[in-house]
Formats: structure tokens, C-alpha cells, sequence
């Protein structure tokens, strides 16, 4: 027979027990008080109707329990310094005893974490849960989404490959533009003026002891509101929140109700039993990931690429024109912040069933939509340049047949430099920048020397790269791509005259 709960009295329970098994808990119970702090939690009431789409928090709770075990084993093996940490983790893919595995468990439950954080807050906004009197659970909620963030970031750059690198370079520029501590948060995050070994030290720290101090301290705050004030009570339709009247309906709704031991206990741990297995089935399929090519800021083949998670702010800050980095960069995360804080207090009250709150469903419908186009494209990355069009995508046949040598030493420069990574010639090569099959009718010749030289736009400036001659051949030959038969472009003062 199986144990029964502790009464609420504190008496034995009626069920026989080993009598040694009696003698360590009633040891333990009277010098830790284990029956006064375990009973009332597991005898705290549960509103009638809590079930299945209440399980996504403990899922959560359940994963990061799985990222700390799995990390203590990494951290056994994982040496953080420049010269190491790619080597470490060559060594768990490759020699370790199931270290591959440890690994991909770790990656997958951070991936399974975010999923179903995503889906609990998902859950507690469709059903009004942060509404009167949890606020504040909803706001220790999202610094426990934060956090979580901050520990996949932190845990990218720990693989120490090139990803990683590019990943800090680019968070480090992010930090600078900054007004006023952008130099100062860049040293801190760096570890320096440039990256190097205290960069990955740093981040170490970061990923092994801050953020997940901070992660444990707001989840032991956050699991305290929700025993505090309470489970909430599934929406009904027509049934609005009243702060005047929300306490005595609420107390109504427990006398309904069910202990949270056992049904409400076994739920979650199916639900997290389920889980876990779909997590170690996806980390045994897929294996590790990364660590890629050893960082090397002179590749000039790089091709960094963000965790799935960040794919969409990736993708975000890769479209949009230089005019609007800073709002990309700065604006867009703070404005998504603002609203989850912002939203307990402006919608604090009234109807939590998502029937008649079309704007808060039409709000999340959205969110996921953009939030996928965004990630598929940040995966898909059309506008990214294609590494291998400059040696693998000859210019082709048609323009070149006609050409002065000039000319033809100009194509060569145009090939040799990796322009076609960038540029499509009859919409082949890279797609970054414009096609410029038809680049001679767009711009004048002082404006190709101009563009060559300086950049502009997403273009980086060559003049350091090539020689006048080189620089000359080049436009000579982008002046010829331009239709049969159609004039080039004349700048507007030739025009006028």
C-alpha cells in the first residue's frame, strides 16, 4: 500500500510504514519541521477546473532542474579560456563517455525551457491570470523570462567557435551605441577593449553563477505569489474581475475545489515526465550542437548565425535600413518589455475569458505570427551573402563576351573581391545587396567610383582594399551591365543642360 498524505493535524498516517522509515522521517521532521512546511503546500487548494492547461510551469520548473544537473556535469569538464574551451568541447563530442549526450541534453532542455515558458505566459494572459491580485506574479514572471534569455545567450557564446565570436562582436557593438555607458558596458562585457580570454571568463560567470542565482532567487519569489495568492480559477465567460468582490468569489471557488496533492501533483508530473522524455528523444536524435569552425576574425567566409530563439531579433536588426538600427537595437526590446509590465495594470480588471477579449487573442495571434516569419527568415536568410557565389558563380557568359580586356579585368576584380556574394549577376550570387544586372541605368560613373570607395548603405567602403587602377577597371566594367539598346544613367545636372 502506498503511504497516505500526513492529516492536517499531524498525525501519523493510518497506513503501516517500516518502522526504521518512521524513525528517519520523524528525525528529520522534528528538526527540519518537514510536516509543517510540506503539508500545507500539498494540501493547498486547487480552483475546480485548474487541469491540464496548468502544467506548463512545473514542465518549465522541470527543465531547468535538468539544466543544472546537466551543467554541474559540463561544468566538471568545461575549462573557460581561450585557448581551452573549444578543445573542452571537442572533447565531450568526441572522447568523453557520453559527453556528446550531456551535451545535446543540456542544449535541448534550454530549448524545451524557452518552449514552455513561451507557453505558460501564452496561457496566463489568454486566461487573464495576471489579472487582480496577481501582478505581481505575472512581473516575476517576466524577469524569469528574462533571465532565461540571458542564460541561452550566455550559453552560445560558452561554445567558444565562431558563432560565438561574431555573437559577442556584435553584442559588444549593440552595447556601445549606448549613450553615455555604451564604452563602459562594453569593458564590462569584454572583460577589456577587445575579446579575448576575460571575455569568456566572464560570460562563464554569467551563465554558471549569476544568472542562475538570480533564476532561482525570482522562481523561489514567484512560486511564493502563486501559493500566496493563490491558483487561478479557469475563465467563465461573463464573470469579470471586481477587485471589491474578487476575494469572496475566489474563497467560493475553492470550496469547490481539490487539494493540490494528488491530482494536481500527478498531472504536472506526467506532464513533465512527458516532457523530459521528448527532450532526451530530440537530444539523442540531434546530438550536440556545434561547437563549428575555431573563431578566427580573419575568415572571411564567417556566416554567424544566432540559437533559433534569437532568430527573429536576428533577422530584425539584418532588415531593417541603417536609419532605423538604433530603434531595432534599443526600441523594439524596449517597447516589448514595456507592454508585458504595463499589461496587469491597464488590464487589471474585468473579463478573463478569452471569449469576449478578441484584442488579447488577436494580440497573440500576431506576436507568434510575426515572431515565425521572422525566425524563418532569420533561418532561411536569403539576404545574407552566399559564401561561395565569388568562386562558385562565374560571371555569366553573355555580359562577358563583348568585353574589353578593361572591362574583363574589371569583372575579374569584381569576382576576386567576393562581390558576387553580395550581388546577383541575372539573379545568381548572393542577394545582400541589389542585382546589378542593370546597375549601369541606376547610377552614373562618379557615382559607381563614389559607392566603390565609400559604401554606403549596407555596403562596406573598398577603398582601402583596391587600387586606383582596380577601383577604374571595376566601374568600367560595371558600366556595361545595362540592357541592349538602353542609355546608361546621366546624373540630373548633364540632364538639365
Amino acid at each position: 500500500m502506498n503511504p497516505k498524505l500526513p492529516t492536517a493535524d499531524g498525525r501519523p498516517p493510518t497506513s503501516p510504514r517500516p518502522r526504521w522509515l518512521n524513525t528517519v522521517w520523524q528525525w528529520f521532521d522534528f528538526r527540519l519541521g518537514l510536516r509543517d512546511a510540506l503539508v500545507p503546500i500539498l494540501r493547498h487548494p486547487t480552483p475546480r477546473g485548474a487541469r491540464w492547461w496548468y502544467v506548463f510551469g512545473s514542465a518549465t520548473l522541470t527543465l531547468f532542474v535538468l539544466q543544472i544537473v546537466t551543467g554541474i556535469g559540463l561544468a566538471l569538464v568545461y575549462v573557460p579560456s581561450a585557448d581551452r574551451a573549444y578543445e573542452t568541447l571537442e572533447y565531450l563530442n568526441y572522447d568523453a563517455s557520453l559527453g556528446w549526450f550531456l551535451r545535446a541534453l543540456h542544449n535541448c532542455s534550454a530549448s524545451g525551457m524557452v518552449v514552455m515558458l513561451a507557453l505558460h505566459m501564452t496561457q496566463v494572459f489568454l486566461m487573464g491570470a495576471f489579472k487582480y491580485p496577481r501582478e505581481m506574479t505575472w512581473l516575476v514572471g517576466i524577469v524569469l523570462l528574462v533571465c532565461t534569455l540571458g542564460m541561452c545567450f550566455s550559453g552560445q557564446v560558452l561554445r567558444g567557435d565562431q558563432d560565438a565570436y561574431w555573437t559577442v562582436g556584435v553584442s559588444a557593438a549593440m552595447a556601445g551605441r549606448v549613450p553615455v555607458v555604451g564604452p563602459w558596458l562594453v569593458r564590462l562585457l569584454l572583460g577589456g577593449e577587445t575579446i579575448g580570454g576575460q571575455t569568456l571568463s566572464r560570460f562563464f560567470a554569467l551563465h554558471v553563477f549569476i544568472v542562475p542565482a538570480a533564476l532561482i532567487f525570482f522562481l523561489v519569489v514567484h512560486l511564493y505569489l502563486v501559493l500566496k495568492q493563490g491558483i487561478s480559477a479557469p475563465p467563465v465567460t461573463g464573470r469579470p474581475v471586481d477587485p471589491k468582490t474578487y476575494a469572496a468569489e475566489y474563497e467560493e471557488e475553492l470550496k469547490r475545489g481539490e487539494p493540490f496533492f494528488p491530482l494536481a501533483v500527478a498531472r504536472d508530473a506526467i506532464f513533465s515526465a512527458l516532457t523530459v522524455v521528448v527532450v532526451v528523444a530530440v537530444a539523442a536524435w540531434l546530438g550536440p550542437q556545434g561547437p563549428g569552425e575555431p573563431p578566427d576574425p580573419t575568415l572571411i567566409q564567417a556566416e554567424p548565425r544566432p540559437d533559433w530563439y534569437f532568430l527573429p531579433l536576428f533577422a530584425l536588426l539584418a532588415l531593417s535600413p541603417p536609419a532605423l538600427e538604433a530603434l531595432a537595437i534599443f526600441g523594439v526590446p524596449t517597447i516589448a518589455l514595456a507592454v508585458l509590465v504595463l499589461v496587469p495594470f491597464v488590464a487589471g480588471k474585468g473579463e478573463r475569458s478569452p471569449r469576449r477579449r478578441p484584442v488579447a487573442v488577436l494580440s497573440v495571434l500576431m506576436i507568434y505570427l510575426v515572431v515565425g516569419v521572422l525566425g524563418w527568415e532569420g533561418y532561411r536568410s536569403p539576404w545574407s551573402p552566399d559564401m561561395f557565389a565569388w568562386s562558385g558563380t562565374p560571371v555569366p557568359e553573355r555580359i562577358i563576351k563583348q568585353l574589353t580586356p578593361r572591362e574583363l579585368a574589371g569583372a575579374a576584380v569584381f569576382q576576386n573581391k567576393t562581390c558576387r556574394n553580395c550581388h546577383a549577376l541575372d539573379g545568381k550570387g548572393g542577394q545582400r545587396g541589389p542585382d546589378l544586372t542593370s546597375v549601369a541605368t541606376r547610377l552614373t560613373h562618379d557615382e559607381l567610383i563614389r559607392q566603390v570607395i565609400q559604401g554606403g548603405g549596407l555596403m562596406p567602403a573598398f577603398g582601402d582594399q583596391l587600387s586606383p587602377a582596380e577601383v577604374e577597371a571595376m566601374v568600367a566594367f560595371l558600366e556595361t551591365l545595362k540592357p541592349r539598346g538602353q542609355p546608361p544613367a546621366v546624373s540630373p545636372v548633364a540632364a538639365n543642360r
